[in-house]
């Protein structure tokens, strides 16, 4: 961010990347280990890594089968250190419904959405706020990051309100250009002079009442 700040060095970035993050909606049909192993592969990132389950309408047997099977994958895991710490502070939120798990997902805007639902792809347009979005439940975040076709540098720390995630139109450059003619300044010339008065800007009223006046 400091070199892109300094227009000489004409470096662009995508966007400022914080600690990764993954939120799991799982319903009664989804599979505690697959919803274990989601989690986890987020938590394994590092010890800042947010991870967040939503739970539909879970009884406490399915959510005790989902925090089991956390356990017994993290300790098979190289990097359980780091997992200990990170999913030590990962939080599970218990929803009535989908559509309410799906409204708190979009307030939160996570990096990586996993939707376990019995009726996954319908509720796809629904999402407004997420970097990607993982549909059904072999869909592990894993292949977005490397197989898929989705780029894994998505936005954190509830910037997906705002951005995308990285695609090809990050790294193009975009000019605008317009030409306007006597007949549509016509029409354009005397609500920007209205507009350039109301900002006190006179010189940018002059430089449209000036042509009108020419053009008279």
């Amino acid at each position: 961010m400091l070199v892109q700040n300094d227009t000489d060095a004409l470096v662009s970035i995508d966007m400022p990347a914080g600690p990764s993050e993954v939120l799991v909606i799982a319903d009664q049909t989804a599979n505690p280990a697959f919803v274990a192993a989601d989690l986890l592969s987020q938590a394994e990132h590092g010890v800042d890594s947010q991870v967040v389950l939503l739970a539909v309408d879970l009884p406490a047997e399915r959510l005790e089968a989902i925090e089991e099977e956390v356990d017994k994958q993290a300790k098979a895991l190289p990097r359980v250190d780091i997992v200990r710490q990170s999913i030590a502070k990962s939080i599970i939120v218990k929803t009535a419904t989908v559509d309410e798990a799906i409204d708190f997902s979009n307030d939160y805007a996570p990096e990586h959405l996993i939707m376990h639902l019995e009726h996954a792809q319908d509720c796809v347009a629904q999402i407004d706020n997420a970097g990607s979005v993982f549909v059904g439940p072999f869909t592990p975040e894993s292949c977005g990051d490397y197989a898929s076709g989705t780029n894994h540098t998505l936005p954190t720390n509830g910037y997906a309100r705002q951005f995308s995630g990285v695609n090809t139109q990050s790294f193009q450059k975009h000019i605008t250009s317009q030409e306007i003619t006597a007949a549509g300044l016509k029409e354009l010339g005397p609500v920007v002079a209205t507009l350039a008065d109301c900002e006190g800007l006179a010189a940018h009223a002059n430089a449209v009442r000036i042509r009108l006046r020419e053009m008279q």
